[in-house]
């Protein structure tokens, strides 16, 4: 950043630009699918209702590595259906609450959790199996047709088979409840897989959805209509040095290949753009330089948008600034 960043920052128009920026969502082809599972389930939940019928709960599982793109996919699948169904956890009923599975994750603790979020604090020193018949009773209490698990994975992670089969259990009794079954939505790491799959009748519940690596060549065009989407978003001009292949495949790089850190650097680099050059700014390699030196406290030589060699950078280490042999060049 130069000495003019802060004049910018307190400008209105282009804190405005920023807050834009901020908001705008560009799915991946893996969020249509998201959403169509999310839409199917929801209309069999209402026409169930309508009819009287017993309710069948399905649910999701989002599958995808740190930096994909997972809890902000899900972010706006809750956004984009607040209209058809009530989200604010706020109001008595609630028909999609979601929370992060604490840690640790034993059965108690997550238990405990999904009683706060959905409103009844937890007091006592009951079992787990005594605080998730609480849990079921303020789900039908409050509506909740679907429930959300960020960070999934975590439910079964440093925890013995036996440990893991109960949750396991616990996961089909919330679909399974004859009183007030839930549709589970499922996010996580890779590790979920296992978690799912020592189950077949969970397995057999869930629609898997997995946001996959970016491809070096393959993407490499969609990541620079990307880049163009969020400078016109913030109305800033984007040089050439920033448009073609190979800047493509070093941004990916960057982001490790993962959609969700890709987004979020272009989001950082534009916006360094309008704090340091203001409404007139243009968008160039140096911002996406700046930003990443910032992110990862990567001197030059160690910069994968300054150094020539950046495939052997690894961009998920931060301050490593050390060469091969050892020593700091």
């Amino acid at each position: 950043m130069n000495e003019f960043t802060k004049v910018f920052r307190a400008d209105a128009e282009v804190r405005k630009r920023v807050q834009a920026l901020r908001k705008l969502y560009i799915p991946r082809p893996e969020f249509k699918k998201l959403d169509a599972c999310f839409q199917k389930h929801l209309d069999q939940r209402l026409a169930d209702e309508a009819d009287g019928e017993a309710f069948k709960s399905r649910g999701l599982m989002l599958i995808g590595q740190s930096g994909s793109g997972k809890t902000s996919a899900i972010q706006e699948l809750v956004r984009k259906y607040s209209s058809l169904i009530s989200t604010d956890p706020s109001q008595e009923f609630c028909e999609y609450i979601g929370l992060q599975v604490p840690s640790p994750a034993t059965m108690k603790f997550v238990g405990a959790a999904t009683l706060r979020a959905l409103g009844y604090p937890y007091s006592g020193n009951k079992q787990g199996p005594a605080i998730w018949d609480q849990v079921k009773v303020q789900l039908k209490l409050r509506g909740t047709k679907f429930l959300g698990f960020d960070e999934a994975q975590d439910l079964a992670r440093y925890q013995t088979d036996k440990e893991r089969q109960s949750v396991v259990n616990t996961l089909k009794s919330l679909m399974e409840n004859s009183v007030w079954p839930v549709g589970l939505v499922l996010s996580g790491m890779p590790d979920l897989k296992a978690i799912v799959n020592q189950d077949a009748q969970l397995a057999r519940r869930l629609d898997p959805i997995e946001i996959g690596r970016l491809h070096s060549i393959a993407d490499a065009g969609p990541v620079i209509k990307l880049v163009k989407k969020y400078a016109t978003r913030g109305r800033v001009d984007v040089a050439k040095s920033v448009q073609n292949e190979a800047f493509a495949m070093r941004l990916m790089h960057a982001a490790d290949y993962q959609f969700g850190l890709l987004a979020e650097i272009i989001v950082l680099a534009v916006s360094q753009a309008l704090f340091s050059e203001g409404c007139e700014a243009t968008l160039e390699m140096k911002h996406f330089a700046d930003v990443y030196a910032e992110r990862n406290g990567a001197e030059n030589w160690m910069n994968i948008f300054i150094a020539d060699d950046y495939g052997r950078i690894n961009p998920r280490k931060l301050l490593d600034n050390v060469s091969q042999d050892g020593g700091a060049e």
